[in-house]
């Protein structure tokens, strides 16, 4: 027991580690884009109409700290996220960014924890029955399905849908609330509501989620079930799902259980084109605003260190998670 406790002690020793060289990470990629917030910022409003000289760039670069040394504008921005979970202002919008995201980065994380989770809920038993199954018509049906999932991208899907929907319907299923709902506070009636738009989008990202998952988990399975240790267990009498899930399943649920932090990754790259087609207000949109439209990259690195810890919490559970589950694990770490 002492020595799982070391193990999850470790673990998030380095998950933290983790976090601070990705927000060392983040913040220098901030500052190597072309001129400093105070000179975007009075750019954006000199093309307003104002006139700005070169007194009021420095009087704005002393107002937000500009004139400090690096290290120490990297300490107190991180020391801000990390303590008070404060990323500052936006550069461009000059909003406050915890505010200017509200719910729209939980919504997101949701969207796609929810589109990953229903992806391996269709994976894992269709998987496991594809490589344990003699059944030609089965596998072919499986592999189509899967095919079409890795080669249809989420954004076609996602204009097919609309097309669909306008045609047959007369609504575009854009949006992720109705006018209504759209500024209105929480409610009984706004989740519903919510929850009737955001069904797309999770359907739309666990799609080629659900076929890279199916890919995994018969691979795995194919290449498990084949091993000498499973012949000998059906030769001692023991069959059907205590078979699967004692030997097999289980151990190949390690890679699978190692694969969500980059699968949701994968998934939340994913989310701003479809976000754009589909006129999401969430998180992957206001990314996508502020890399390639704005240039606010205090707006940007805030949800890309978001987005980062969501993965390295995710990965540290899955860690402990797999150090109890899987037996060779278990023994590595605590010595039986």
């Amino acid at each position: 027991m002492l020595r799982f406790i070391q193990f999850a002690c470790t673990r998030a020793a380095m998950a933290v580690f983790t976090l601070l060289l990705v927000s060392f990470i983040v913040f220098t990629l901030m500052e190597m884009v072309p001129g400093n917030c105070a000179e975007r910022y009075l750019a954006f409003k000199n093309t307003q109409g104002e006139q700005i000289s070169i007194e009021n760039i420095r009087a704005e670069e002393q107002r937000l700290g500009l004139d400090k040394p690096y290290i120490q504008r990297w300490a107190g921005w991180v020391g801000n996220v990390f303590l008070r979970g404060d990323f500052g202002d936006s550069c461009i919008l000059r909003v406050n960014i915890n505010q200017l995201l509200g719910d729209k980065i939980w919504i997101s994380l949701g969207i796609c924890f929810t589109a990953l989770l229903v992806a391996y809920l269709i994976a894992l038993p269709v998987g496991i029955i594809s490589a344990t199954v003699s059944s030609p018509g089965l596998n072919n049906s499986l592999r189509l399905v899967s095919y079409l999932g890795l080669a249809l991208p989420n954004f076609l899907l996602a204009l097919m849908i609309m097309l669909f929907s306008t045609m047959v319907f007369g609504d575009t299923l854009t949006g992720m609330f109705s006018k209504e709902f759209r500024d209105a506070p929480w409610s009984y009636d706004r989740v519903i509501d919510f929850l009737s738009h955001a069904w797309l989008p999770i359907f739309i990202l666990g799609w080629s989620a659900t076929a890279f998952a199916l890919q995994t988990v018969r691979a795995l399975m194919s290449d498990e079930y084949g091993k000498l240790y499973v012949t000998a267990a059906r030769a001692r009498g023991v069959t059907g799902g205590k078979l699967l899930w004692r030997y097999p399943a289980r151990h190949a649920l390690g890679p699978i259980i190692n694969s969500l932090g980059f699968d949701l990754n994968r998934v939340f790259n994913e989310l701003p084109i479809v976000a754009v087609i589909l006129t999401l207000s969430e998180a992957g949109s206001l990314l996508l605003e502020g890399l390639a439209r704005s240039n606010d990259q205090q707006l940007a690195g805030a949800i890309i260190f978001m987005l980062t810890a969501a993965i390295v919490s995710l990965n540290f559970v899955t860690d402990i998670l797999l150090s109890v589950i899987d037996p060779r694990v278990r023994k590595s770490v605590m010595g039986g």
